[in-house]
């Protein structure tokens, strides 16, 4: 059985208003009268509108834990649907695929969910914030960036393009997350991560280098890492310090880490060799005063 707009908003008790507002949220077009909405809809509108009516969560709230959710969920089925598109398999194996994918993707959304709970549990900085859907914590941000990755792409085939897309961004979360880092997100040529501190960000960024830019199969690696407050929100990063790493890394050179002041005066002098290259002006941020870094004795 299928439903218009109004009689899926009327069945879960719901005004056609929010139940459009919901939808857009999560990433559709309207339905414009036609009948595109079946049970399913139906009983997740229910859950949601219970939600609310009870007081256990408010709809501003739950429409920005959709349009988290749209987003998140439309980038995982394309990231699914396009990499076993390629594979010959019976309907029945798409089948099962698809359910025990549906399995894992609860397992991985809980422990995920463990982890954000425990970034959120520890201890932050005095000048750290919360607000409604939002959180403001100091944090080392990274950004990787492929060299001359437009004109490499135009002169690629599309297989060997996204092979060269994939190695790169696999390989750069892999070095991010067993270096203690989080990947908040990948932009094809450029990785954006987040550290809890400069130390940390800092020895990431020396093993994307280490690692990437020594492959005679990738391009060369730019790396960019700034320190100070974030704003976290829906998943994303915010603030000067992202915008700092990404301009870092227009004046770094081929496979070399560049960070700023910030970032420098929290590493030991001990095990880190800093230099301070002449001023130059970025956008956003006046006249700044690159530094390039490497372990002590490298």
């Amino acid at each position: 059985m299928t439903y218009t707009s109004r009689e899926v908003a009327a069945a879960a008790d719901m005004t056609l208003t929010d139940v459009r507002r919901l939808w857009r949220a999560l990433g559709f077009p309207d339905a414009r009268g036609q009948a595109n909405f079946t049970a399913a809809d139906v009983e997740a509108l229910t859950l949601v509108s219970e939600l609310v009516r009870d007081d256990v969560i408010d709809f501003e709230t739950v429409l920005r834990l959709t349009r988290a959710l749209g987003r998140t969920m439309s980038r995982l089925a394309e990231w699914q649907v396009s990499t076993l598109s390629a594979a010959d398999r019976s309907p029945a194996d798409t089948d099962r695929s698809n359910a025990a994918f549906e399995r894992l993707l609860v397992y991985a959304w809980r422990r995920h969910q463990d982890a954000a709970s425990a970034r959120l549990a520890e201890p932050v900085d005095d000048g750290d914030q919360s607000g409604a859907g939002h959180r403001t914590t100091t944090l080392t941000v990274g950004f990787a960036d492929l060299v001359g990755f437009t004109s490499l792409s135009n002169a690629l085939g599309t297989d060997e393009l996204a092979a060269l897309v994939e190695a790169f961004e696999s390989r750069c979360s892999d070095l991010v997350t067993a270096g203690g880092g989080r990947v908040v997100k990948t932009l094809g040529d450029s990785v954006l991560f987040l550290s809890p501190r400069p130390v940390v960000g800092t020895e990431i960024a020396l093993a994307v280098i280490e690692s990437l830019g020594t492959d005679p199969a990738l391009p060369d690696v730019r790396l960019g890492i700034a320190t100070g407050p974030v704003v976290l929100r829906m998943g994303d990063a915010f603030g000067p310090p992202v915008n700092l790493a990404a301009r870092l890394t227009v004046v770094a050179r081929r496979n070399h880490v560049i960070i700023d002041a910030a970032t420098a005066r929290r590493l030991s002098a001990d095990a880190y060799v800093t230099r301070a290259l002449t001023p130059r002006p970025m956008r956003g941020f006046g006249d700044v005063e690159p530094i390039t870094v490497r372990r002590r004795g490298v």
